[in-house]
């Protein structure tokens, strides 16, 4: 994972924990309307991958048991992990590409809904992406994988075979390789061959347009049937929508190029959506306040989008940043390029040890300038701000002064799931406070089930305690006894 060079620790902000009597008139802990969807409080925990599905994408104990635990806190809403519309081979993620899915989808609502006593609602962010393969042992690219073009002919003239071509590159030190492969040859030895939406001569990627607006309309559909009180579409991060409204996208044919041909697809998305689940279910969006990657989407083109999202109907917009595939780290031989390793990846995740902005509200400002540019324009599209929020003056502070109108916080809740509970009762000084040292995040880089170094080696031998397959680590937050 990159690091910025400074490396200056912060100390976590102030709790200033209210009292309960605070706490009942604090804007926090006010309640608001999302679109059709009311919340108890502003209050949001966005989506986490923890690793908990089936390899075939299904529902498990453990996944029920994971939004439970948050669930018992009482938050305003809960975001379900980025779930693939696809009913295609993912590994232990959620899917809704089918039917089948809808079951074990429609339990896990259920779940929430009871846990937290009809308090919170649930939404489920659902997402595509694009194939991407595992970076290649090298004598296997050469020998197996890359295909023999007359640019490697040329480079090596004495071979008298594509084998003996092959023999050569693998002997090659890497300066030649660069000399001798292109671009994206280079990258498939380096990081693993990925797929983008530029790819067109691809007839799969040319017809996205066409393809993910019903693919997307019919996974919010499941999700409506399953009883989801709302859809976040994920158009953030690495993955298919935000690759459409990115900078780097300069596809040709009336969906790349420009903002407005970039907004083309995510719009077409929506309308396909909204026509599918109605009215009565929230619908909004996850993006991106900056690519942060060179010659990528800024906030200026964030606010273009923002605008354009609340004018087509959008109930919400929640703000990332960073995490592109464009600046990550090379991966080792055998494992996926992941796309939080490089400094977009710290901008949407970063530390305690930091630059001089530090990791403490480091989205807000930029989400300020997303929702008064949507007020400027007229609307009132509610702005969800996330990023290094862990105390209650943070978030009082950051609705006070109209900087957003919900508050997002992942790490901090994934440390203490009963956090906003304990500030609604006057008990923040109970709180279990996140390190911001992104032990969580390193075992998402690794696909291991994630969990907190605050509780995860925590009375493993209690009873029906869900503990991971090696036995070494607790599933669950413990519970909180007042």
């Amino acid at each position: 994972m990159w690091r910025p060079p400074q490396r200056i620790k912060h100390e976590l902000p102030s709790g200033d924990w209210p009292t309960a009597e605070q706490a009942a008139a604090s804007r926090l802990m006010s309640p608001a309307t999302i679109g059709p969807m009311p919340l108890s409080s502003r209050t949001w925990v966005p989506a986490m991958v923890p690793w908990r599905a089936t390899e075939g994408g299904l529902v498990t104990p453990d996944v029920l048991a994971w939004y439970e635990r948050f669930a018992r806190g009482k938050p305003g809403a809960i975001v379900v992990e980025a779930t693939g519309i696809r009913d295609v081979p993912s590994g232990p993620l959620l899917r809704i590409g089918h039917d089948r899915f809808t079951p074990g989808l429609r339990q896990l609502v259920d779940t929430v809904h009871r846990a937290s006593q009809g308090e919170t609602r649930v939404l489920i962010q659902i997402i595509d992406f694009l194939r991407i393969r595992r970076r290649p042992d090298p004598a296997k690219f050469f020998a197996r994988f890359l295909t023999i073009t007359d640019r490697h002919r040329a480079a090596y003239p004495e071979a008298h075979s594509d084998d003996e071509v092959r023999a050569q590159l693998a002997l090659a030190d890497p300066q030649a390789l660069a000399e001798v492969l292109t671009a994206r040859e280079l990258e498939a030895l380096q990081f693993g061959a990925r797929e983008r939406v530029t790819d067109t001569e691809l007839p799969h990627i040319a017809e996205l347009p066409k393809v993910l607006p019903e693919l997307f309309a019919a996974a919010a559909g499941r999700a409506a049937t399953a009883g989801f009180d709302g859809v976040e579409l994920h158009y953030a991060h690495a993955y298919t929508m935000a690759s459409f409204l990115s900078r780097h996208n300069t596809r040709s044919d009336g969906y790349g190029g420009d903002v407005q041909r970039r907004l083309r697809l995510p719009l077409e998305v929506f309308a396909a959506v909204r026509a599918r689940v109605g009215d009565d279910v929230c619908v909004g969006c996850r993006f991106l306040a900056d690519e942060a990657i060179a010659g990528g989407s800024d906030l200026d083109e964030a606010k273009t989008f923002a605008r354009a999202f609340a004018a087509a109907g959008m109930d919400f917009v929640s703000l990332s940043r960073g995490g592109k595939f464009e600046d990550a780290l090379p991966p080792k031989v055998g494992w996926a390029v992941y796309p939080y390793t490089g400094p977009s990846g710290y901008e949407c995740m970063p530390i305690v040890r930091s630059d001089e902005a530090g990791p403490f509200g480091r989205n807000v400002a930029p989400g300020a300038s997303v929702r008064a540019a949507l007020a400027e324009a007229g609307f009132a599209t509610p702005v969800v701000v996330t990023g290094g929020i862990c105390s209650f003056s943070q978030a009082e502070g950051i609705l006070a002064r109209g900087e957003a109108d919900v508050i997002g916080a992942a790490r901090q809740t994934l440390a203490d799931p009963d956090w906003f509970l304990k500030i609604a009762t006057g008990c923040g000084e109970a709180i279990r406070r996140c390190k911001y040292t992104n032990y969580c995040e390193a075992l998402d880089q690794k696909h291991k089930v994630v969990t907190c170094q605050l509780w995860d080696r925590e009375a493993l031998d209690a009873p029906d305690v869900p503990l991971s397959a090696d036995g070494r680590r607790r599933l669950v937050a413990p519970p909180w006894r007042r």
